[in-house]
């Protein structure tokens, strides 16, 4: 299925494809999706990191959703962490929910005002 575009929309998603290898900074007020690799900075409402995509650098996103590999300090609200997926570096939310996971090895920390809860 393809999206399109036209001048009337006011925004639509970023997806960087599975192969596709994207270094700088991504910027978008809406959803980035990443199946291949990014190194630099991913700033967005909503990031999707799918398998066997991965992020090498700062992300900052309301809502997480990670299936792939994510390597670098991440501030969200809500953090959606999937069985498949990997982490490292540290993980700043409010609301967390791993699914079936043990791959993480980063720093968890709850910031003020977050429930705090892992669900």
């Amino acid at each position: 299925m393809f999206a399109f575009t036209n001048s009337k929309e006011k925004t639509s998603p970023t997806i960087i494809g599975a192969g596709a290898k994207v270094t700088g900074d991504i910027k978008n007020n809406d959803i980035v999706q990443i199946h291949g690799t990014v190194n630099g900075k991913v700033l967005a409402d909503t990031v999707v990191i799918g398998r066997g995509g991965r992020v090498i650098g700062k992300l900052v996103a309301k809502n997480l959703f990670l299936h792939g590999f994510m390597d670098g300090p991440a501030t969200v609200d809500v953090a959606n962490i999937f069985s498949d997926a990997e982490m490292t570096g540290v993980l700043s939310y409010k609301k967390l929910n791993i699914t079936n996971n043990n791959k993480l090895e980063c720093r968890l920390v709850c910031r003020k005002g977050g429930a705090c809860d892992v669900e």
